[in-house]
């Protein structure tokens, strides 16, 4: 009769793996964080320099100026209470030679719930991957929102400022005032994006083919950021807006790009 696994030095049906020699012992653990994770933020644009040597205070200086965000770590330095929301993953195909090729095409949005939203749109082959690269791209596309009244001017902004609509593909969204109390009279996609947007009451009116997720979305989009492309009467007044930070600033990124030469 032979001997029990014990004794035998553990070459039984795995009854001694993980012990001193066998072949469990040879896992490596819980892995830890990403490289990129641990790294601190190397800004490579100007506007980066800038905003990590505390040369620009706010968001609202860069869209003063209409400079382009190439870095997504500049909204979150300005923004750190930005919320992502996953609204859609949808598998898209392609035909290739060899068969047809799948991939994930996520759509996020991000928010800070007062007054900043921004839509990502990425298609990637895993759906981490896609939903990882959407949040960096909403952040990059992360556009001011202008709140008014519907009625007197009581308390805070509550509602869009007037009738403002946005269209893409065939899908036509618009947003209509509401009375304070009103709540968001939308469908669910348009309904939070108007929520994460700082719109507290809000109608909505949409035609086309709303059934596409994504076309939706863009169009909801397209009308919030219409809010801040044009000014009331009440708004006229005549700002300097002054040097550039790249102008007023020109010495001190001068001196950053030497030091990074060496």
């Amino acid at each position: 009769m032979s001997a029990p696994a014990e004794q035998r030095g553990g070459f039984g049906r795995g009854a001694a793996r993980g012990g001193a020699g066998a072949r469990g012992g040879r896992g490596r653990g819980r892995r830890g964080p990403r490289k990129d994770e641990d790294k601190p933020w190397q800004p490579v644009t100007k506007l980066g320099r800038l905003v990590n040597d505390g040369k620009i205070k706010s968001m609202e200086e860069i869209y003063l100026f209409s400079l382009p965000i190439k870095e997504y770590q500049i909204v979150d330095k300005f923004l750190p209470n930005l919320k992502d929301e996953v609204m859609s993953i949808a598998p898209v195909q392609k035909q290739t030679s060899a068969g047809q090729r799948t991939r994930f095409k996520a759509f996020v949005a991000v928010g800070d719930f007062d007054g900043h939203v921004g839509l990502g749109v990425k298609c990637a082959k895993e759906v981490a991957t896609a939903i990882r690269g959407a949040i960096i791209v909403a952040k990059l596309s992360v556009v001011p929102v202008r709140r008014g009244y519907w009625g007197n001017h009581i308390q805070e902004p509550h509602t869009v400022p007037c009738k403002v609509s946005g269209k893409s593909g065939s899908v036509m969204c618009r947003l209509v005032p509401a009375p304070r109390g009103t709540d968001i009279v939308a469908a669910p996609a348009s309904k939070r994006l108007l929520q994460m947007a700082g719109v507290k009451d809000c109608y909505t009116q949409s035609t086309g083919s709303t059934s596409t997720q994504g076309n939706f979305l863009k169009a909801t989009l397209a009308a919030i950021a219409k809010t801040y492309e044009f000014l009331s009467p009440d708004l006229w007044k005549v700002i300097e807006p002054g040097q550039t930070p790249y102008d007023e600033f020109s010495g001190h990124l001068q001196v950053g790009s030497k030091k990074a030469a060496y």
